[in-house]
């Protein structure tokens, strides 16, 4: 499994202590700093792979390296961090009429598995004929696009949960070793369960993309939760939602299946930000029936 060097969770206020970004009316009497500051409260996990939820005060103009994140009327934003992010990033908070405070965050780097998966079609593996490599194109940008979406919802800021429940098969951020040929590292978390399983949307959102049939992660399901966040469950077995369907957590979306590329019956959850993948288990917490890495790719 994925393993952090240093742990850096972040608590509500007392991780941004040193940063001194405040505005007394959000915490009311009490809160640090001074009025002429927004106050900016973190939590969530500054590490390769997490997440962080931010709150400022509303109207408040937030970017994380130089992009614009978007921020609720509650003064509510979150981003996240690819597995392979750097060691910093700049936070820049302006509020409306107010001074611009930029600090740097400091990401905390993590060492990953390397997983063996044997016994896969070679075509899936490497794919060689121009039908094939056009369709994996195609997959690509539709998969692209839909995790592009940015919408502004509270559901991006609901307690996600597990899709389903089983053994973990494949853990994020391992590199993949696929026949003896290396590829990319793992971008989810997989859970093996019997075909047929029921398979619940991680929170509320609205369906931005039900394929069929894709090359890679067969029938594939992917949620607009807002904010940039999206999750993805491949592999089913069958889908039970359209594009553009609102789905409430926990409704079903699909079954367990093992279209695509794959050696059996399980569910690849991802999680993104936009299009950096975050890591299931720190956003979720871990599976009772968690049991390591093994074949499921």
């Amino acid at each position: 499994m994925a393993r952090a060097r240093r742990t850096t969770r972040l608590p509500v206020i007392l991780a941004l202590l040193p940063l001194a970004l405040l505005l007394c009316p959000l915490l009311g009497v009490g809160a640090l700093g001074t009025a002429a500051e927004p106050l900016v409260q973190l939590e969530g996990d500054l590490t390769q792979g997490g997440r962080v939820i931010g709150r400022t005060a509303p109207g408040s103009e937030v970017t994380l390296d130089g992009r614009r994140l978007e921020v609720d009327e509650q003064g509510r934003f979150l981003f996240g961090f690819g597995r392979d992010a750097g060691p910093e990033a700049e936070l820049v908070v302006r509020h409306a009429g107010g001074p611009l405070v930029r600090r740097i965050l400091e990401i905390a780097a993590r060492t990953f598995d390397v997983q063996r998966i044997d016994g896969l079609p070679p075509r899936k593996v490497t794919p060689q004929t121009p039908e094939e490599l056009e369709r994996i194109r195609r997959d690509g940008q539709a998969i692209n696009a839909a995790r592009a979406r940015s919408t502004i919802a509270a559901s991006a800021f609901q307690d996600p949960r597990w899709p389903v429940d089983g053994p973990v098969t494949g853990v994020f951020g391992s590199q993949r070793i696929l026949n003896g040929e290396p590829r990319s590292p793992h971008k989810g978390v997989d859970v093996g369960a019997p075909r047929g399983t029921p398979v619940g949307a991680m929170a509320d959102g609205v369906v931005s993309l039900a394929e069929r049939d894709m090359y890679f992660t067969g029938h594939t399901v992917i949620i607009d939760h807002g904010h940039g966040l999206h999750s993805i469950y491949a592999h089913l077995d069958s889908m039970t939602v359209a594009p553009g369907e609102s789905v409430a957590a926990g409704q079903t979306v699909g079954r367990v299946g093992s279209t695509g590329r794959a050696t059996g019956p399980h569910l690849h959850f991802g999680i993104y930000w936009y299009q950096e993948a975050l890591d299931p288990e720190l956003l979720v917490g871990p599976l009772p029936a968690r049991a390591g890495a093994s074949r499921t790719p």
